[in-house]
């Protein structure tokens, strides 16, 4: 006989996106349009600081939220973007997961709820229920996929605590406008909730006019906390390196939940990180943005409804009209069509498929070929 374990973590359920990634790869020949994972390496003058810092003997105990260079280096990164963070108020996490998780344990109180825009990453319901919160959704889907001011003010309750911005957005590549980001900030200004921006593809815009949500509402820092990876912009996602920023006061607290958690980063990528930091992905950029113009022409040829992405590696068609669950879609998608799409129910948006392009381009040449034959067979 044993105790039960944590009913929270009963409760959860396996990523989505990896199961259907799992099926499509244990289905022979099957093309994935499934993972956010850069078909480009890591840029080796990056790799190659790791191994000097290896060869350096750089492999003691780090400064628990960063050695004070990459502080240094982050903060005036960051500075360029109009986003003004000292040494002092940044956390060196692993990856943006770790970030989102403390920030979400440091600020949530048992029964606290966390408004969501939906479509999102399913990753915040799941930390959120860890953290013992209270998901709900904001469902943006009838407003191109922008924040409605009615609908968020309805939503808001005496426990509201937080709501989460990501712009651009997984999975729709939506960027928020400006009427989005000022209801959250009227809403959070009247209320003090805090403001989480996951600011992950915030490098892989295609818009001159972007805008990060804190550069625009400074007189709200204290509201809010910024959450950073290395992943995406520089195709380092299995360094697992992100950063979190808060003001001074925030991020004093969030520092314990990181010391308990992780301890620190690996000391020997840091300095690794600032080449990043340094690192033109002007190349990578435009060959995302060139694939988004290719992935939305041909699913407006194949007649699906689909927004134009703004940012990230994301397209977000609608196929309700096939009359199919999104799970039966896909599945049926990867057994029938040979292509791995993911369902959109494990972003909140049931009658929707969403397909990743940041992989080579006959691979996704290929899979759109695909999808198109098993659309004409439906």
């Amino acid at each position: 006989m044993r105790l039960p374990l944590n009913s929270a973590v009963n409760n959860l359920q396996l990523s989505g996106i990896r199961q259907f990634t799992n099926l499509a790869k244990q289905t022979e020949g099957c093309i994935l349009l499934t993972l956010g994972e850069p078909e480009f390496d890591t840029p080796q003058h990056i790799c190659e600081a790791a191994i000097q810092s290896l060869q350096a003997g750089d492999t003691h105990y780090p400064p628990n939220n960063g050695q004070e260079y990459l502080l240094q280096a982050l903060s005036a990164y960051e500075k360029k973007n109009s986003l003004f963070y000292e040494p002092e108020e940044i956390i060196v996490t692993c990856g943006a997961t770790e970030a989102l998780f403390m920030a979400f344990m440091g600020i949530l109180e048992q029964g606290d709820e966390v408004i969501i825009p939906t479509p999102a990453f399913g990753l915040y319901e799941s930390i959120i229920t860890l953290c013992r919160g209270v998901y709900r959704s904001l469902d943006t889907r009838q407003s191109q996929f922008q924040i409605d001011s009615e609908q968020l003010r309805g939503m808001v309750t005496p426990k509201t605590k937080a709501i989460v911005l990501t712009s651009p957005n997984n999975p729709t590549g939506c960027v928020y406008n400006k009427q989005s980001f000022d209801i959250v900030a009227e809403i959070s200004e009247k209320t003090g909730i805090y403001i989480i921006c996951d600011d992950v593809y915030s490098q892989l815009v295609y818009d001159d006019q972007f805008t990060r949500f804190v550069s625009s509402y400074p007189h709200l820092r204290e509201n809010i906390i910024v959450v950073n990876s290395f992943s995406k912009p520089y195709a380092m996602t299995g360094w697992r390196l992100g950063w979190l920023m808060a003001d001074k006061s925030v991020k004093q607290q969030l520092q314990k939940i990181h010391q308990y958690n992780v301890v620190s980063v690996n000391s020997f990528v840091q300095e690794a990180c600032v080449k990043a930091l340094d690192t033109d992905v002007s190349f990578m950029r435009s060959t995302y943005s060139r694939r988004r113009d290719f992935v939305y022409q041909r699913l407006c040829e194949m007649g699906l409804e689909v927004n134009y992405p703004k940012g990230a590696f994301y397209a977000f068609p609608n196929i309700q009209k096939f009359g199919m669950s999104s799970e039966e879609f896909c599945t049926r998608l990867i057994e029938e069509g040979k292509v791995a799409l993911v369902p959109g129910s494990c972003f909140g948006a049931q009658g929707y498929v969403r397909l990743s392009y940041c992989c080579a381009d006959k691979i996704l040449e290929e899979g759109l070929q695909r999808l198109e034959k098993f659309l004409s067979n439906l």
